[in-house]
């Protein structure tokens, strides 16, 4: 699960790398990772529903989005701002899910209204690798909620019981794929340091860590699980700040810490409430 998360962390730095355009990484990064995950996860080949093309949709706005958000704005401002999303769920999930949201999940959520706000606040610099921090926290916001809207996608086909969870990531790679397609330079066009940005992105970035997180859900439960992923939102801006010497601000990473915080709090609530229950 730790190497899971510490690919998914390499996204920021990896698209900042590169000299393309954010449809054009998104697009290749994609492509290539369908075919990836289709080759290396039996899984992945099957339970291709209409629950699943859904939550699909939602998974392929998410990954435009960050792409978007990570060409404007600072690395930790865009993964900060896309872990938000349990935030979005809080509100959308009575409406869509019948979730009704309990006091605890409330009281959690106000940390990480705070920390957006303060990610906002604290990320307005324009920088080399961040050229139009405003537009690019308001996208990586939007990357969120479109999160949000995959996660409850995700519990509506487990509610179906017929979908694969990676039958939806397929499909939203390559949603992606073919929605960014018209706007692709021809392949002799791209230079060959640009190929080898999106071939990590989709071969390792997205596809490795799949399978990586594919194994380790078999064995560990899900409070594990949730905390071992905030390794990503935690190594994310430390890549970029290697990289690119990109250096998010104080007020930044204190509403990201908020934010993290306040979502590893959550997971812990929950799975004690699930320890409870009958």
């Amino acid at each position: 699960m730790v190497a899971a998360a510490a690919l998914f962390s390499t996204g920021g730095a990896a698209i900042k790398s590169t000299s393309l355009t954010a449809f054009e990484v998104a697009g290749l990064r994609s492509g290539i990772a369908a075919l990836a995950l289709l080759a290396f996860l039996p899984s992945a080949r099957r339970g291709f529903t209409l629950r699943a093309s859904a939550a699909a949709l939602a998974y392929a706005a998410t990954l435009v989005l960050f792409v978007t958000g990570n060409k404007l704005t600072t690395a930790a401002a865009t993964i900060f701002l896309q872990s938000t999303a349990p935030l979005w769920v809080l509100l959308l999930g009575p409406l869509l899910l019948r979730e009704r949201a309990s006091r605890s999940d409330v009281t959690t959520m106000v940390p990480v209204a705070l920390g957006l706000l303060l990610v906002f606040l604290g990320s307005g610099e324009v920088v080399r690798t961040a050229p139009d921090p405003f537009r690019g926290n308001v996208i990586s916001t939007l990357s969120g909620v479109t999160w949000a809207f995959t996660v409850m996608g995700l519990r509506w086909m487990g509610a179906d019981g017929r979908g694969s969870p990676m039958s939806a990531v397929v499909l939203g790679n390559a949603f992606v794929f073919v929605f960014c397609l018209p706007f692709l330079r021809a392949p002799g066009a791209v230079p060959a340091s640009d190929w080898l940005a999106v071939a990590f992105l989709g071969l390792f970035q997205v596809a490795a860590a799949y399978v990586f997180l594919t194994a380790a859900v078999r064995s560990l439960p899900a409070l594990e699980i949730s905390l071992l992923l905030l390794v990503e939102p935690a190594l994310n801006p430390a890549w970029t700040w290697i990289v690119h010497g990109e250096r998010p601000t104080l007020v930044a990473l204190a509403g990201g810490a908020m934010i993290l915080g306040a979502t590893a709090l959550k997971s812990w609530l929950d799975a004690r409430a699930a320890g409870r229950a009958p």
